[in-house]
């Protein structure tokens, strides 16, 4: 009789746990449901410029806590939005990433307010050996020839952003890509500059850290800087070229005399 008395007080104890633990798993799936909002998130990646269509996008359950700020509950409100950022799959819809309603789809829809977009030429070179690619940095150079005598090279742009190469805005690849044009986000008084600049000479791009944000502007850099000393032509006889190289550092000026084939040295 004990025996079967033990064995019926087992019994009713794994019949109290088992409700208990259905009691508590009812409860915490109504707290689930409770606190989880659906917001709607990319479906997958997709690139800055496109047009959303409902394929693009899916809704899901997000803690109710936690909602991003201008977040989006129904798809339907985003259909025909331009984004303005690359979206990563997963990644929530926010107000902040899209383009204002009626704004075209393209690199038209990835230009911020108040900034333009402008095209240079480039080769495989000047464009960085193709590494300058969307989303990344870059500084101007210039080269300019004063009449073929004086030239001289400055930065002139800092901290450029590139918005495409040739005709492709996707930030997502990280192999070179060597194009002839590159589009980049400038401000009005930039383009002016970069227009200017690109007429009177060539422009080279200069990739910088992303994170980086010290100033390179310089004084720019001249022929007798590189060659470390200053040289000047001075007029002799008609049958003769008279050039004197002033160096630091030298008591008397070196000067070469050149008549026809032949060339001397004095001091």
């Amino acid at each position: 009789m004990r025996n079967t008395g033990a064995i019926g007080m087992i019994a009713v104890s794994l019949l109290l746990g088992v409700a208990a633990m259905v009691v508590a798993g009812k409860w915490i799936n109504q707290q689930v449901n409770i606190d989880a909002s659906r917001i709607v998130v990319a479906a997958q990646d997709i690139n800055v410029g496109t047009r959303l269509t409902p394929d693009l996008l899916k809704t899901i359950d997000w803690p109710s806590g936690s909602v991003p700020a201008g977040s989006f509950h129904e798809i339907e409100p985003l259909t025909s939005r331009v984004i303005k950022v690359n979206l990563h799959r997963g990644e929530p819809l926010l107000e902040a990433k899209l383009a204002p309603e009626g704004t075209a789809g393209g690199l038209s829809g990835a230009i911020p307010e108040g900034k333009r977009a402008i095209t240079v030429r480039v080769n495989d070179v000047v464009g960085v050996a193709g590494f300058a690619l969307p989303g990344n940095l870059v500084d101007i150079l210039v080269n300019i020839k004063e009449d073929y005598k004086n030239p001289v090279s400055k930065i002139v742009l800092e901290q450029i952003l590139v918005l495409a190469v040739a005709q492709d805005l996707g930030r997502d690849e990280t192999k070179p890509k060597v194009v002839n044009a590159v589009t980049l986000e400038v401000t009005p008084e930039q383009a002016e500059r970069l227009d200017l600049a690109r007429s009177v000479g060539t422009l080279s791009l200069v990739l910088r850290n992303q994170i980086d944000k010290t100033s390179g502007l310089t004084a720019g850099v001249r022929t007798q800087d590189l060659l470390g000393a200053k040289v000047a032509t001075v007029e002799a006889k008609p049958e003769e070229k008279k050039i004197i190289y002033k160096s630091a550092g030298v008591a008397k000026p070196s000067v070469e005399i050149i008549r026809g084939l032949e060339k001397t040295n004095a001091h």
